[in-house]
């Protein structure tokens, strides 16, 4: 959810809160759903997450809540919930490196973006991806090839 969120949401959203709100209304759901196994259960879950997203973003980008009005703060670490299990350095190392992480994913472009997230994170199958775009099973590849090499690349950019 971090990395669909993007930045502006990222700054304003504790992603923990995301979560249970979108678990929550799965929840509530429930009942009223069918799904024939966990892949279909999953993309209903990822959509539930996606219509969480959008709906918090919207809601922030409302006139008088516009982020570009407030004064600037801190990103809200998301190693706040660990914080008794880690020392402050290695905190400050792991949310550098997320930060750093989330910045070069913000950079992709739109399609790259989705196609990594919907491979890495979402576990879907090169033939499931390549249908849902309309696309070959090797285009896709080469789609995934081209967005994670690019992703590297940014990533390098920064050491």
């Amino acid at each position: 959810m971090r990395l669909k969120a993007g930045p502006a949401l990222r700054a304003r959203e504790s992603q923990s809160d995301l979560v249970q709100s979108v678990c929550r209304e799965a929840l509530e759901d429930l009942s009223r759903i069918e799904c024939a196994d966990e892949d279909a259960f999953r993309g209903w879950l990822m959509q539930v997450a996606l219509h969480k997203i959008l709906g918090r973003a919207n809601y922030h980008r409302a006139q008088r809540r516009d982020p570009g009005r407030e004064a600037k703060g801190g990103a809200p670490s998301v190693l706040e919930a660990y914080a008794g299990f880690c020392t402050p350095s290695r905190d400050a190392m792991v949310e550098e490196e997320t930060r750093r992480i989330e910045a070069a994913f913000d950079r992709l472009p739109e399609n790259y973006r989705d196609v990594i997230l919907a491979s890495c994170i979402e576990g879907r199958s090169h033939r499931e991806l390549a249908e849902r775009w309309g696309k070959s099973e090797e285009a896709l590849r080469q789609l995934l090839t081209r967005a994670r090499a690019r992703l590297g690349m940014l990533l390098g950019e920064g050491e």
